[in-house]
């Protein structure tokens, strides 16, 4: 498989996640300010790094939260796309599934030229790396969310979440593939 494949592999799974917990919960995310899912990444990226450094009290591993960092990053884009709502159902499971994967796909051409330019340099990295990466891009977001979005010379949020998402969908290609 190539990189395309590989990583339309497992954004399936990620998908398949997403959608089941639509078919649970509905999209009771739309509530959820932007700040918040940059927490909740936050979260998932600080607990792989905690299991990258020390014995697990919980034996879930770091491959559902790499899917969690996915679908979190897909839910802030969508989020900056329409803005947070009032309640969770001003979005159709449907609706939210496009959306997801509209930007999906756009993560996913962003990666492929991005990988173009650097020839796959990704494949020789660290998974720790990854999680690394992730994290300094959480504190970057952060801090864009801070300056109210007015930043000098800085790419804005919505670029900050796709390199989050292509980072963990790398580490789920090392896990899955390597």
């Amino acid at each position: 498989m190539n990189t395309e494949e590989q990583f339309r592999a497992v954004m399936s799974e990620c998908r398949e996640v997403f959608a089941k917990k639509l078919h649970d919960y509905g999209a009771a995310w739309r509530i959820l300010r932007v700040p918040s899912l940059t927490d909740q990444i936050f979260i998932k990226a600080n607990r792989i790094r905690t299991l990258e450094m020390k014995k697990a009290m919980v034996a879930e591993g770091i491959r559902p939260e790499f899917i969690g960092i996915v679908n979190y990053a897909i839910i802030g884009l969508i989020q900056l796309e329409l803005g947070f709502a009032e309640t969770p159902n001003d979005l159709s499971n449907e609706q939210a599934l496009e959306a997801y994967d509209r930007h999906a796909e756009e993560s996913l051409q962003l990666m492929l030229r991005k990988n173009h330019d650097y020839d796959e340099a990704w494949r020789g990295m660290r998974i720790s790396s990854y999680t690394d990466l992730i994290l300094t891009k959480i504190f970057r977001t952060k801090q864009i969310e801070d300056l109210d979005g007015k930043t000098l010379v800085s790419e804005g949020i919505d670029a900050n979440y796709m390199d989050m998402m292509n980072y963990a969908v790398f580490g789920l290609i090392k896990l899955t593939f390597e």
